[in-house]
């Protein structure tokens, strides 16, 4: 019973550190690495925040508009090819359905352009991703920075939110 309570304890006890220290380590909510620094022989153990993504990655829909008429990045729709079909697409961007993003990141680029019939991004483009609502594009995003991606982000409002502003220009 008094392990059950002291366990109980032990997702309250970071919550609270995180509210009272900036930059605490919090299971679930950050990553953190340990740090022992020796300075006149005391040695002080420090906790830093790490993250892989980007610290903006939504796109909204007039940023959109000037990635896709500046050709400042490679659009990337995770949605599956039937659904692009029925319903439609935005221009310039190429089909990954989500389940083949891992795998297409990972191709050579010839492969990559005769698959997709895009230009393979590189590591260090603006790579924006896409689906019908902004779900599947985070999870896309997710996976592209765990592959190296530096500049990833996705368009929240996906092709719901494209329609809906295309119509009322």
């Amino acid at each position: 019973m008094a392990l059950r309570r002291c366990c109980g304890l032990a997702g309250v006890a970071p919550r609270l550190l995180w509210n009272v220290l900036p930059g605490a380590y919090v299971p679930g909510r950050t990553s953190a690495s340990s740090l022992v620094n020796t300075h006149h022989g005391c040695k002080t153990l420090q906790l830093r925040r790490f993250s892989s993504a980007p610290p903006s990655t939504d796109v909204s829909y007039e940023q959109m508009k000037q990635l896709l008429a500046g050709r400042k990045a490679v659009v990337i729709d995770v949605r599956e090819s039937w659904e692009l079909r029925e319903y439609g697409f935005i221009p310039g961007s190429i089909n990954i359905p989500l389940g083949q993003v891992n795998t297409a990141l990972q191709l050579g680029p010839d492969e990559f352009n005769e698959k997709y019939g895009g230009e393979m991004p590189q590591q260090t483009d603006n790579v924006v991703f896409t689906c019908l609502a902004g779900v599947r594009s985070k999870t896309a995003l997710n996976a592209a920075a765990l592959l190296g991606y530096k500049d990833v982000q996705h368009y929240l409002g996906g092709w719901q939110d494209w329609v809906k502003n295309e119509q009322q220009n």
